[in-house]
């Protein structure tokens, strides 16, 4: 593929020459999709450091923001759509949501990610263009140590939507596939997995990512909520109402009574989101198709596709990384 035909996330034409300058001294590698540098612990590709940059030396939290993290395809969309229909209940009846931003636009297109949508053209982005504006409400893939220094003095909340490891490959497997137009061949999922297991691949590893918001969950409880994939799945109105409370924006009793925790869950749903004519036909501004964002949703769906040679190496890898720290995944 030629460099003009990528992604821009995936070229290098967008760099400033401190950036330049820093990847130079920086770890590299690269993976079948582009060339990869390691900054603070974490692989990007070029653009995408610059986009981290351009975040880190000009973003400016408000007090009532909100972000929402997650490792790639670990349920970002459905957090997203939550969040949004949370935040957004009292200015829209559920029981005639015509109106509502989830049916005209998909959760991307809703709440923009700080390093693609906001900062990866430059350093001063323009937040008129998102739609919700107080409480401001964005999303990333960084780790939190990457993002946590300009928000230190912040009281602004974060949370994280951890996914089962083999699960998100797998995910990410068919996403990559449907995004370059591709089969889903055995062989890219190998490649991919080898990535995965060494932790060289974008965003990775995902041992250490979810780590740095385990640990800030843990030393800052009131502004980290720690959430996981499997627990939204088999207990999804208990989650809703964490999320909520978390949030500042718990239900009432006459809204538990009147059914809209099931009516948001409703709303959200992969069922309900993929099959709206927005998430059918739009695109993001960097030429993803909504569509991309659906597909199972399904907890434990990579055991139709690792064999049990790839399925212990990554349990043996995970347990490794994570032993002590408390958390599993």
């Amino acid at each position: 593929m030629a460099e003009k035909e990528l992604p821009m996330l995936l070229r290098d034409d967008n760099l400033s020459e401190e950036t330049k300058k820093l990847i130079s001294s920086l770890p590299t590698d690269k993976d079948a999709q582009g060339k990869l540098c390691k900054y603070q612990g974490c692989w990007y590709y070029y653009n995408t450091l610059q986009a981290v940059i351009n975040f880190q030396e000009n973003f400016q939290p408000q007090d009532t923001d909100i972000i929402l993290a997650s490792f790639p395809k670990a349920g970002t969309t459905w957090l997203k759509a939550l969040s949004v229909a949370l935040l957004e209940r009292s200015k829209h009846d559920h029981d005639d949501p015509l109106n509502h931003p989830l049916l005209s636009d998909n959760p991307h297109g809703i709440v923009p990610f700080l390093e693609f949508d906001m900062y990866l053209k430059g350093s001063t982005p323009d937040q008129t263009k998102f739609p919700l504006s107080s409480p401001r409400l964005f999303s990333t893939h960084m780790p939190l140590h990457t993002i946590k220094e300009n928000l230190k003095d912040s009281p602004c909340k974060i949370v994280y939507l951890c996914r089962n490891a083999k699960d998100a490959l797998i995910s990410r497997w068919f996403y990559r596939c449907k995004y370059q137009n591709k089969d889903a061949a055995r062989s890219i999922l190998e490649s991919m997995f080898e990535s995965f297991c060494s932790g060289v691949g974008f965003y990775g590893p995902i041992w250490d990512h979810a780590l740095s918001y385990w640990k800030g969950s843990l030393e800052n409880p009131k502004n980290v909520l720690f959430m996981r994939y499997e627990e939204l799945k088999t207990e999804p109105s208990a989650q809703l109402k964490r999320l909520a409370e978390f949030l500042g924006c718990p239900f009432t009793e006459e809204e538990e009574e009147n059914g809209l925790v099931e009516k948001i869950l409703e709303l959200c749903s992969l069922d309900n989101l993929s099959g709206l004519e927005v998430n059918k036909t739009g695109k993001t501004w960097t030429n993803v198709d909504y569509k991309s964002y659906f597909r199972k949703g399904e907890v434990g769906d990579w055991k139709n596709y690792l064999t049990p040679e790839m399925e212990t190496k990554i349990d043996m890898i995970i347990d490794e990384k994570l032993k002590g720290s408390g958390l599993t995944f």
